[in-house]
């Protein structure tokens, strides 16, 4: 949608609001209400002013940017009874004019625009796992560190209900009656529909109260930006049936967690790039980009993976890679060549580490990045050691990933040279901000801990 379009728009239909979206650092919308009488078209340009500092991309004593709504992200949304028009912000430096060094979204424009020379489209097609519960508490007290969670779907609950329910890891593909929340993802998804977003599919996941919603192909901007949507959407949907939403990487103990696998593929020209004569279907310059990707996965990691949550996931027996291995249709290696895809015009890799606890703007780019640089200097990931693999990459320490946050991070420190448009101030940035993360965390006392330690 056009500027002139969004003015007149907002004049037709009487819209009183205006709401601003911006990410902050962590990967969190943040917003701001204007009064249609303070919205005309300097506000594209002029943008708004805000305090950066909450949102962890500036210093308290130089907090002042500006966010500018992106013109082409504009929907309608319904909050109560008010028709609100809703866009997507960039944040802006208030000195030079110019998109903040520290800005998620701005960032992975940049990095899109840095790769033209070889690619002219990123396109990305994620698949969102998550739970749905009907109740979560917890505390983190001197006296009290506890975490209660609660479902009707629950297989926990099979003895009190003695009807239908989904046993552990039990639930893939399910149908209702045992798949309970079909009608919840289906307000979800209908919702995402009205904005525009092309939904291939939504199905129950592995683990109970587990659902997932992936995506047709997208540019890796609209991808990042849906993120976001699919998020936002999910919550609001689900507390209207009073049920809790969460994208947690593993939120129960023993039972699949939430990766946010994505599958991938570039186009030059009107043609897909990574499809080829190569192994599995693939060109050069696909197998490159895994070369690039997998050599780089540990630092890309403390992007894609930046929770101390995200190493519980990360675990043999889930379905969620632990070595920096590439294989086709296997589930247990890093990159996944899709064995179905016959279509050289849907040929691709797919990502299955990540999960969406990121920040998708960063995690996006790192990822590209990562890849781009495999692509640059004719990376072979059969000599590097990357496979392919056959069989289950859970039963041998081939190339291991990283299984901390901790140690995401110093691989970070010592390997971003190849993330080119990440300024070294947002990757110190970054780091001290996850690692304090970890350090807080571990300071915590766990209830196992004291099921092993107490009688020491």
């Amino acid at each position: 949608m056009e500027i002139k379009e969004i003015l007149e728009l907002v004049e037709r239909e009487k819209i009183n609001l205006i709401d601003l979206k911006v990410v902050d650092i962590l990967g969190k919308w943040r917003h701001v209400t204007l009064a249609r009488t303070n919205f005309s078209e300097k506000t594209f340009y002029d943008g708004v002013g805000f305090d950066a500092s909450n949102l962890g991309y500036a210093k308290v004593t130089n907090s002042d940017m500006i966010m500018i709504p992106d013109p082409s992200t504009a929907m309608i949304e319904y909050i109560g009874d008010d028709k609100v028009l809703s866009m997507i912000c960039d944040v802006y430096d208030v000195e030079t004019g110019e998109p903040s060094l520290h800005d998620p979204r701005s960032l992975l424009k940049k990095t899109l625009e840095s790769i033209n020379d070889i690619a002219d489209k990123v396109y990305f097609g994620p698949e969102y796992e998550f739970h749905i519960f009907k109740d979560v508490r917890y505390t983190v007290e001197s006296n009290d560190i506890s975490v209660y969670i609660d479902s009707d779907e629950g297989f926990w609950n099979s003895f009190d209900k003695g009807e239908y329910f989904i046993g552990r890891k039990k639930g893939y593909h399910r149908i209702p009656p045992f798949d309970t929340l079909m009608e919840v993802r289906n307000k979800i998804v209908n919702e995402l529909l009205k904005y525009g977003v092309p939904v291939k599919y939504h199905h129950h996941e592995v683990g109970t109260c587990q659902v997932e919603i992936e995506l047709s192909f997208v540019d890796a901007l609209k991808a990042a930006d849906y993120t976001l949507l699919v998020k936002y959407i999910a919550r609001k949907v689900a507390k209207e049936y009073g049920l809790i939403v969460t994208f947690m990487p593993k939120p129960l103990y023993n039972e699949a967690g939430n990766g946010m696998h994505v599958h991938q593929f570039m186009v030059k020209n009107e043609k897909n790039i990574f499809a080829g004569n190569k192994l599995y279907g693939l060109s050069e310059i696909a197998l490159s980009y895994i070369a690039g990707l997998l050599k780089h996965a540990g630092s890309v990691m403390a992007f894609s993976n930046p929770s101390t949550n995200s190493y519980r996931r990360l675990v043999p027996g889930f379905e969620a890679p632990t070595n920096a291995v590439f294989a086709l249709a296997n589930r247990t290696a890093a990159i996944r060549i899709p064995a179905y895809v016959k279509d050289d015009k849907k040929r691709r890799i797919e990502f299955r580490t990540i999960d969406a606890s990121c920040n998708p703007y960063l995690a996006f780019a790192a990822m590209i990045l990562a890849g781009i640089d495999g692509i640059r200097k004719s990376l072979d990931p059969t000599q590097e050691g990357f496979g392919p693999f056959e069989g289950d990459a859970y039963n041998e320490n081939i190339k291991p990933l990283p299984t901390s946050l901790d140690a995401a991070c110093n691989e970070l420190r010592k390997d971003n040279e190849y993330l080119t448009v990440f300024p070294k101030e947002l990757i110190n940035h970054w780091i001290r901000i996850k690692l304090s993360e970890s350090r807080e965390i571990m300071s915590i006392p766990h209830p196992k801990e004291f099921e092993n330690y107490f009688d020491v």
